[in-house]
C-alpha cells in the first residue's frame, strides 16, 4: 500500500504524544513493506530539509509563509481571540494548503506518484487531507487523537470543532484511540458507522527496565535530591489544566501522612509552570515536590521511569495516555485518572489477577493519594503490579500489533 500521511509533528519536531505515535507507526508500516510519504510542519526558522528520506520514509516539510497580516480580514472572531495563537493558526493553514498543493500538483500530477490512501491526524492536518481527497479522489482516513471540546474542557474554539466535524463527514473512515473516545465522537455528531478504535502502542524493547543501569537510576534520583530510602512519585506530561497536575500536588499532604519520605517529580512544560511553583510554595511542599521544566529526550524519559517507584497521571481528559503504557512497559505501577473521557481506564487493569495499577477520581486529591499509597504499600506488591503492566504491554500494545490493525482499517477504507 502507498500511504500519504499528513501529521503536524514528526521527528525531529516533536511536541507531544502525536509525534511519537507518528514516528513509530510509519516506521512499522515501512517494515511491513508499505510505502510511506509524510507531510509535516517545518520548524519556525525553516531550517529542516523540505524533502528527505529518513528511516525509509520520504518526508516533506513545506517552508512557512507569514500570512498573519492577511488573516484578520478572513477569519472568524473566535480565532482572533487567540492573540499570539493567531500566528499558529496561520502557520497551520499554510502548512495544510502547501502540503495539499505539493502532493497533488508536484508528486501526483508532475512526478506521476500513485497513492492508495491519504491519512490525516487531528484537525491540525485534516484541512489538507480533505483538500487532497477532493482533488485526487483518494480515500481519506481521519485519525482523531483528541477533540477541541475535550482538550479545553468545553471552552475551545468553535472553528476548530467545525474543522474536526467537517473532516469526519468527508472521511471514508475515522480511527480513534479508545472506546471512551469513540463515545465522545458520537456525542459530538461524528458519523458512528465510520468510527473504529485502534489503540496506540509502545516499543517494549526500548522501554525495558533492563536497558537502564543502576548508576543511571542513581544519577536521576540524585538530581532531585532523592535519597536511597525515599519514594519517588513521577508525573511526565504537558503542564496544562486537563492533566490534573495541580490536584496531584494537592494530594501530596495526604500521601506524606502515610509515606513521609515521598518525593514527587514533575517533568514537563506548559502554561501552568508558574502556578504550580506558587502552589507548591503556598502548601509548603518545596522539599517534597521537584520540577524539571524541560522537554526531555526519550532516553531521559526512559531513565525517569526506571528511577521512579510509581507513575501518576491524574488527567481529567485523556483519550489514550501513551505515558501510562510507557511506565507499564518499564514495570512500574500506574495511578490514572478514570473519570470522563479516559482511555487510560481501558489500558490500566485496576483489580484482579492482572492488576497493574489504580483508577482514581482526578478531581479528588484524597482519592489520588489513595491510589498512590495503595500502589506503594510494600515492595512485593509494587513489583507484582509492575510485572503485570509489562506483561499486558507485550500481549496487547506492541507497535507491531497496532500497525497491523491500522493497515486492516486502511484496507477496509479502500474496499469501501
Amino acid at each position: 500500500m502507498k500511504i500519504a500521511v499528513l501529521v503536524y509533528e514528526y521527528p525531529p519536531k516533536i511536541v507531544g504524544g502525536l509525534g511519537t505515535y507518528a514516528a513509530e507507526i510509519t516506521r512499522k508500516f515501512v517494515l511491513m513493506d508499505h510505502d510511506v510519504t509524510v507531510f509535516t510542519m517545518n520548524d519556525d526558522a525553516g531550517s529542516l530539509p523540505t524533502r528527505e528520506i529518513w528511516r525509509g520514509i520520504e518526508i516533506h516539510r513545506p517552508l512557512h509563509l507569514d500570512v498573519s497580516d492577511s488573516l484578520p480580514d478572513v477569519i472568524a472572531e473566535d480565532i482572533k481571540k487567540w492573540g499570539r495563537g493567531l500566528n499558529l493558526f496561520g502557520k497551520l493553514l499554510v502548512y495544510n494548503y502547501l502540503t495539499a498543493s505539493k502532493l497533488i500538483n508536484e508528486l501526483i500530477k508532475k512526478e506521476g506518484m500513485k497513492y492508495d490512501i491519504v491519512v490525516a491526524h487531528d484537525w491540525l492536518s485534516v484541512i489538507g487531507g480533505v483538500t487532497v481527497k477532493k482533488e485526487s479522489g483518494l480515500p481519506l482516513a481521519f485519525h482523531v487523537h483528541s477533540t477541541e471540546k475535550g482538550r479545553t474542557l468545553g471552552n475551545g474554539s468553535s472553528v476548530v470543532s467545525n474543522i474536526e466535524l467537517r473532516g469526519a463527514k468527508m472521511a471514508d473512515i475515522i480511527i480513534t484511540v479508545s472506546y471512551a473516545m469513540k463515545d465522545e465522537l458520537v456525542q459530538l455528531g461524528f458519523p458512528q458507522e465510520k468510527i473504529y478504535v485502534c489503540y496506540n502502542g509502545v516499543d517494549p524493547q526500548k522501554y525495558d527496565p533492563a536497558t537502564v543501569s543502576a548508576e543511571q537510576v542513581r544519577k536521576i534520583r540524585e538530581r532531585y535530591g532523592i535519597k536511597d530510602g525515599d519514594t519517588m512519585i513521577l508525573f511526565i506530561g504537558r503542564l496544562v489544566g486537563v492533566k490534573g497536575v495541580d490536584k496531584l500536588i494537592m494530594a501530596m499532604p495526604h500521601v506524606l501522612s502515610k509515606i513521609p519520605n515521598a518525593k514527587l517529580v514533575i517533568v514537563g512544560v506548559g502554561e501552568l509552570q508558574e502556578y504550580l511553583v506558587n502552589l507548591t510554595k503556598t502548601m509548603r511542599l518545596d522539599e517534597h515536590v521537584k520540577f524539571c521544566f524541560d522537554f526531555i529526550t526519550e532516553e531521559e524519559r526512559i531513565g525517569h521511569y526506571a528511577a521512579c517507584d510509581v507513575a501518576v497521571f491524574p488527567s481529567h481528559y485523556e483519550p489514550f495516555g501513551i505515558v501510562a503504557l510507557e511506565a507499564m512497559s518499564m514495570e512500574k505501577p500506574v495511578v490514572v485518572g478514570a473519570a470522563g473521557v479516559s482511555g487510560m481506564r481501558e489500558i490500566v487493569v485496576c483489580c484482579g489477577e492482572e492488576q497493574c495499577g489504580y483508577h482514581i477520581n482526578p478531581n479528588s486529591p484524597p482519592d489520588i493519594a489513595w491510589g498512590i499509597t495503595s500502589a506503594l504499600e510494600n515492595a512485593r506488591k509494587r513489583e507484582w503490579l509492575g510485572k503485570n503492566g509489562r506483561k499486558r504491554v507485550l500481549n496487547e500494545f506492541t507497535w507491531n500489533k497496532i500497525a497491523e490493525k491500522t493497515i486492516e482499517l486502511y484496507e477496509l477504507a479502500l474496499k469501501r
